[in-house]
């Protein structure tokens, strides 16, 4: 079935940061911050992966992934859904289902053998081609598999995700100077205020979060 009538995209917003924290997917520790993938300390850390062993909040957040493709991209604007090695496979087999549309995957580097191929199914010149993944933090690691996708003689223009950090302003930059728009469900800044309004952390924790929102660079620059 193909979503078509859904909430508007500040409550799709809301309730994407509900569900996450309904399945303790988000994770706040100001006093011993966590590293993230870059080397670089965040008093936040999001697990989405988690939605995947949740029937009922899986199937909502990616109802709400593929009316979200539909409203900003448009109806007939892909010919096939690609998902990111490894945490976007699940993700866009299930988008890709809902807009009834072939799906593939994208290996973050050559196999090594047989076909040594990073494209995993038919993806062939001139297709139209959706890239999704569990989240973007900065968008850089979206380009080696956008890459990879142009390599085939496909396009990729847009790129689909649960979360976005939403805090790093040269996220959308990087993408768009690559000829690629960001379509995200929810940010930090939706989760804190779901977090706030649920009271799910203590207000030292909640401000400490706060506080790193509004200059994670700077937050980050006196912890290294």
């Amino acid at each position: 079935m193909i979503p078509t009538a859904y909430p508007a995209k500040e409550e799709i917003a809301r309730l994407t940061a509900r569900m996450l924290l309904e399945i303790e997917a988000v994770h706040f520790n100001v006093a011993e911050p966590f590293t993230l993938a870059s080397g670089l300390p965040s008093p936040t850390y999001i697990d989405c992966r988690k939605l995947i062993s949740f029937p009922r909040i899986r199937a909502t957040a990616m109802d709400f992934l593929a009316v979200t493709v539909m409203r900003e991209a448009g109806f007939e604007a892909f010919d096939t859904i690609a998902g990111g090695e490894t945490a976007g496979i699940p993700f866009a087999a299930l988008v890709a289902e809902r807009m009834a549309l072939p799906m593939t995957y994208v290996r973050k580097k050559p196999k090594g053998y047989g076909r040594n191929a990073r494209i995993e199914g038919a993806m062939h010149e001139g297709q139209r081609v959706l890239l999704v993944e569990d989240l973007t933090t900065d968008g850089g690691s979206k380009l080696s598999f956008v890459d990879a996708i142009r390599a085939t003689g496909a396009t990729c223009a847009h790129t689909a995700v649960v979360f976005s950090y939403g805090i790093f302003p040269e996220t959308e930059k990087t993408l768009g100077d690559h000829g690629v728009r960001l379509h995200a469900l929810c940010t930090w800044r939706d989760v804190l205020a779901e977090a706030r309004a649920q009271g799910a952390f203590d207000d030292a924790t909640l401000e400490g979060v706060a506080a790193f929102l509004d200059d994670p660079r700077g937050w980050q620059a006196a912890r290294r």
